[in-house]
């Protein structure tokens, strides 16, 4: 019984993220979690992954990030759950035979922890009044906000991050964001908001001058925010294009 009873929770926590995911995009995200020691082998091999799916062209896609933690994020959008049961890299894997599962192998002595989650991106929290994309041509410098919460405080923090958008919007700020909640996979619950710059100069710039046009009520606003999450989190990065894969 106790099997059946949780075997019903998944399927309605699963349905509940299959409507949410109808309405905003999700993107299934690969991390792997990098030694220091092994960050040259490590690319060495993601770069020959690489070169192998644009002769074998597998029917998936991603874009690549990577954090200043050394932390390589491997982001594909999705459509449904349905998805994650799909095997991509079968006809691939069987046309290369032992160099497919070598080349794993060979990953696999780059990192002792890897795995997979789902965030989805929540435009009504996301403020880009020039119209809302994941990468912008030129920036691919990143800074990642990452807001953590108890669930049971997630309203009133939705309230804060509305707030914190109706000020942009009122004075029509510049400093542009998107924001994502963590979904399926994630051990925690939170927000993370994402800025685009052309690097870190142009990241502090803007946000200088972000600070300028919200004024000095922009404390009050943000703490509506702060005041209802339990940690935050920041770090920075940048978008790897030459470690992303899209089929021709």
């Amino acid at each position: 019984m106790k099997t059946l009873k949780t075997s019903v929770l998944v399927i309605c926590i699963l349905c509940l993220s299959f409507n949410f995911v109808q309405a905003q995009q999700s993107y299934w995200i690969h991390q792997d979690n990098v030694k220091p020691s092994k960050i040259r082998e490590y690319e060495k091999i993601a770069k020959e992954f690489r070169e192998a799916c644009k002769k074998h062209q597998p029917d998936t896609q991603w874009v690549t990030a990577v954090t200043n933690d050394m932390t390589y994020l491997y982001i594909t959008p999705m459509e449904n759950f349905a998805e994650m049961d799909e095997r991509p890299f079968k006809d691939m894997a069987e046309s290369m035979g032992d160099d497919f599962g070598n080349m794993f192998e060979r990953f696999d002595t780059c990192y002792d922890s890897h795995g997979d989650y789902v965030i989805t991106m929540d435009e009504s929290l996301t403020y880009m009044p020039e119209g809302i994309s994941q990468t912008q041509e030129g920036m691919n410098y990143r800074k990642w906000f990452f807001l953590y919460f108890s669930p049971e405080k997630e309203d009133e923090l939705r309230e804060g991050m509305k707030a914190v958008k109706e000020l942009y919007t009122s004075k029509d700020s510049k400093g542009s964001y998107r924001v994502y909640r963590s979904g399926f996979g994630a051990m925690e619950s939170y927000y993370v908001v994402v800025v685009s710059a052309k690097d870190e100069i142009d990241a502090a710039t803007k946000g200088k001058k972000n600070d300028e046009t919200l004024g000095e009520e922009r404390w009050d606003v943000f703490m509506k925010v702060m005041g209802n999450i339990t940690r935050m989190e920041e770090k920075t990065g940048e978008m790897r294009p030459d470690l992303a894969y899209m089929p021709n």
